[in-house]
């Protein structure tokens, strides 16, 4: 008995052995909890990417001649009022005045390249189904469902403007561009915007490469999906690809229901008809421009809900200004579209865009900010590539 209490250790000690057996399981679990979270993550990223729509494939054959866009008719006289003693004439509410144009090279004024329109300082409204949730995207209630997509594989859009000319969608379309920049000091590189469709499914892709193309600094892949309407772009799925040198991959998903959107946390907005993503509303506002023109005029605004990576909110871009851009292939009237201060929060992307009324209303600049400090400047450097045909509306 007394060799067997000389040879039991002492309490402390054997408090100590369970202390350090209890710490072990921990530290054994915690090891197994953060290899299980890693392995979720990383297979939850691999469903994401195995879900995610495969890029239509074409092939540019040509380039797009500029062309002067047809004239918008003025609107009809009106008829001479008649003397109403009991009524009392309501003087109209003066235009609110645009916010001063950003100060760019520029030359000879693009009007007599741009179609004849309303007066500067006019405002145009906006459709019913633009409106969108409020800035800070908080809508709770689902929007009304989205319309059908058109059948036949041209979508025709009758232009609002008066002159009763139809807008057909293009053919696929790739736009080249110069890259310059500032990211941690001043950056050089290219990027390409393609509008692709097959019958009522569309894709647009901007794609961002910061420094030498075989050891980049930075990429970025904004992609779109989804169906083409008689109203316009709908998305469906909005993927964005960023990679850093020494640095992860990011990627992220916004999701597209009628009358919901998903945002790349997982959280679910009210999405209201018309709803763009990043990508999409270069497109859209192309779009917007080229069935009305008159909206594309000094002083004008035009409104669009935009789905981002947290919210969603309503963005108002104002055209502040005609400029002519010195491109590689030579001079080109321009128009600067930019959104307002009040429409952007801290961190987000925005984008200041000059659309071309002589290449069917595309972007042909583009200057992407992050903050003062990050930015990107896309400059058109060869014309607009050209598919033959529309690729096969099958191929998704």
């Amino acid at each position: 008995m007394a060799e067997r209490l000389r040879s039991s250790p002492p309490p402390s000690e054997r408090w100590g052995r369970r202390w350090a057996g209890v710490l072990v399981a921990v530290a054994v679990a915690g090891v197994h909890g953060c290899v299980g979270v890693n392995v979720l993550d990383r297979m939850a990223r691999w469903a994401r990417d195995q879900d995610a729509p495969a890029r239509m494939e074409v092939t540019y054959v040509r380039e797009m001649a500029p062309a002067t866009p047809p004239a918008v008719a003025p609107a009809p006289a009106a008829e001479p009022a008649r003397p109403r003693p009991h009524r009392a004439a309501v003087p109209k509410t003066p235009a609110s005045a645009p916010p001063s144009a950003r100060t760019v090279a520029s030359s000879a004024p693009a009007s007599a390249a741009l179609p004849a329109s309303e007066p500067p300082g006019s405002t145009v409204a906006e459709p019913a189904e633009l409106a969108a949730s409020d800035s800070q995207g908080n809508a709770d209630a689902a929007g009304p469902a989205l319309p059908p997509p058109a059948a036949s594989a041209p979508v025709i859009a009758q232009a609002a403007s008066g002159t009763g000319a139809p807008f057909e969608w293009p053919v696929s379309t790739r736009m080249r561009y110069q890259l310059t920049g500032y990211y941690r000091g001043p950056v050089t590189g290219s990027a390409q915007v393609e509008w692709i469709r097959a019958g009522v499914h569309y894709q647009v892709h901007l794609d961002l490469v910061i420094g030498p193309s075989l050891t980049p600094i930075v990429t970025r892949s904004l992609s779109s999906d989804g169906q083409i309407t008689p109203q316009g772009l709908v998305p469906q799925r909005y993927d964005q690809d960023t990679k850093v040198l020494l640095y992860e991959r990011n990627r992220l998903t916004i999701g597209f229901e009628p009358g919901t959107v998903i945002l790349a946390n997982g959280e679910r907005r009210g999405g209201p008809p018309g709803v763009q993503d990043t990508a999409s509303q270069f497109v859209q506002l192309s779009y917007l421009f080229g069935t009305r023109p008159e909206r594309l005029r000094v002083g004008q605004s035009v409104e669009i809900a935009l789905a981002l990576p947290r919210r969603v909110g309503r963005w108002t871009y104002d055209v502040v200004d005609e400029e002519v851009l010195y491109t590689a292939f030579g001079p080109l009237p321009s128009v600067h579209v930019q959104p307002r201060a009040d429409s952007v929060q801290p961190g987000e992307l925005s984008a200041q865009i000059w659309f071309a009324p002589q290449l069917r209303y595309l972007p042909v600049r583009l200057r992407i900010q992050q903050d003062p400090q990050t930015y990107v400047d896309l400059v058109i450097d060869k014309l607009p590539e050209l598919a033959a045909e529309p690729v096969d509306a099958g191929t998704r």
